[in-house]
């Protein structure tokens, strides 16, 4: 099997695995509890939050452990709405679906209560639209939410530029670095953000757990209530999760001398395997190439062969991927992201994602760049699917 789908999910580590089971096994006593056993446990989630934090470059004390980004999102939207006296929200067209959604609820509320809500478009090369960003951040905006890197095409969002923008307004800065996190540096000290959303799913830790920072100084209301995690995020705090989690941040605080050359490699197997693949169908369109994107990430069509045909030859050679966030992708509904690049609904149908990882032999993929084309040069196009089949996810 060949897995190109790390953009959904990476394999756990060995490691994290272990360490998630000794803490079943040794730290079973809830962390809030003064004896003796919840004290173990709580020193074994300080040790956790220690590492995630030197990893991601802030202070232990500014992160708040969650369910997963998804729950970090809607903390850090959620509550800023009404802070400082503001309300309105600003968010780019590429962000997750989940943070369309809910900024859809909210605008949508009845009366005074509805959010005045902003999308930032996106060029035609899936990069970031700043002059619309400029006039969308306005006296009124309380949060800017903005991807560090797409979830689909990878494109790299500039967020430094974007905290200008709304620092120099008096906005806050919230930033999804979900997908950043493991394939590329960050130090929250220095991004400028205010806010920032990860998952540990993404780099080798388990489901179910992440953490959004929250600067300093920056008072922020909870979504649930409670007083675990200084009362900031209510309710029993998931300790084999957060170690699992702490053990994966460590892995990647540990490779983060060879990032240059790690990155760099990526990013060359990643254009001969797109380049090997023009060779074999002249006809390939990759989405955000001509755009700063992650390394390891391909977004693209094979001509007019519908995603799900695509993607059933591509496993017919043993490769998994998928045709686009695997949260949202099921074969009826095109791309959000190709949509507010302006790529037509029949195009963005064609879409499939393929993201691999340091450890995919190079071999192999670029076998699969020659072989995986002519499998599906049959003729077959969007056009002739009047319901499109079930797409292929993992």
């Amino acid at each position: 099997m060949l897995y190109l789908d790390h953009n959904a999910t990476t394999p756990v580590l060995p490691a994290v695995i272990e360490a998630m089971g000794e803490a079943l096994r040794r730290h079973w006593a809830n962390p809030s509890s003064q004896h003796e056993a919840g004290q173990a446990a709580r020193g074994a989630l300080q040790h956790a939050r220690a590492q995630v934090a030197r990893c991601l470059g802030c202070q232990p004390a500014e992160l708040v452990f969650t369910s997963g980004a998804t729950e970090a999102n809607h903390i850090a939207l959620r509550g800023a709405v009404g802070h400082g006296g503001r309300a309105g929200l600003v968010v780019s067209a590429a962000e997750h679906a989940g943070v369309h959604k809910l900024v859809h609820q909210l605008g949508r509320q009845p009366g005074p209560q509805g959010v005045p809500v902003g999308v930032i478009g996106l060029q035609p090369s899936g990069g970031l639209d700043l002059a619309a960003a400029e006039a969308l951040i306005g006296e009124a905006t309380a949060l800017v939410s903005v991807m560090a890197a797409n979830n689909e095409t990878g494109v790299l969002m500039p967020t430094a530029e974007i905290a200008r923008l709304a620092h120099a307004r008096g906005a806050l800065l919230h930033v999804d670095a979900t997908q950043l996190i493991g394939k590329l540096p960050f130090d929250f000290a220095r991004s400028g953000a205010d806010l920032v959303s990860v998952s540990a799913h993404k780099f080798g830790g388990p489901k179910g757990v992440g953490a959004l920072i929250v600067r300093k100084g920056l008072n922020w209301p909870a979504l649930f209530a409670g007083s675990q995690e200084r009362g900031r995020r209510g309710g029993t705090e998931n300790l084999p999760g957060i170690v699992g989690f702490g053990v994966a941040a460590e892995h990647q605080a540990w490779t983060a001398g060879n990032w240059h050359d790690r990155s760099a490699k990526l990013a060359a197997l990643r254009d001969r395997f797109e380049a090997r693949l023009r060779t074999a169908c002249p006809e390939l369109v990759v989405y955000g190439a001509s755009q700063p994107r992650l390394p390891q990430t391909s977004f693209l069509r094979l001509g007019h062969a519908h995603a799900d045909l695509a993607l059933q030859k591509l496993s017919s050679l043993g490769a998994l991927a998928s045709s686009g966030s695997a949260c949202s992708s099921g074969g009826q509904a095109a791309s959000h992201v190709l949509a507010a690049m302006g790529v037509p609904r029949e195009e963005a149908l064609c879409a499939v994602r393929l993201s691999f990882a340091p450890d995919t032999p190079a071999a192999d993929l670029l076998a699969l760049a020659d072989a995986w084309p002519r499998l599906v040069s049959d003729g077959h196009a969007c056009s002739t699917f009047s319901h499109p089949p079930t797409g292929v996810a993992a």
